[in-house]
């Protein structure tokens, strides 16, 4: 079994306000969980800033390639929409002996 973890800095483009960014970070969220519905995402850190967000993807799999094939997928989508600069990416791979 291996459980892994994507962690996804983004910058959200003309967002002025928390309530906008809700209506950024929310869409990308739902979409992500429409496509992959064996993945759980949340939006994890940068709560108080209106710019940033951070974004947290984990999945449990029997192997490690499709785990990190479903992270890298996730991170596609999220780098493909035009009004979020995605910063950085950082993938965790766990398996049951750690």
């Amino acid at each position: 079994m291996y459980v892994a973890a994507l962690t996804l800095d983004v910058l959200l483009g003309d967002v002025h306000s928390l309530k906008q960014k809700r209506g950024v970070v929310r869409p990308l969220v739902a979409e992500l969980r429409r496509r992959y519905p064996g993945v759980a995402i949340a939006e994890t850190g940068h709560l108080d800033l209106h710019r940033r967000a951070e974004i947290g993807v984990a999945v449990v799999s029997a192997t490690a390639g499709n785990a990190t094939q479903l992270l890298d997928e996730c991170e596609r989508v999220v780098a493909s929409h035009p009004e979020i600069e995605l910063l950085s990416a950082r993938q965790r791979l766990y398996n049951e002996e750690e």
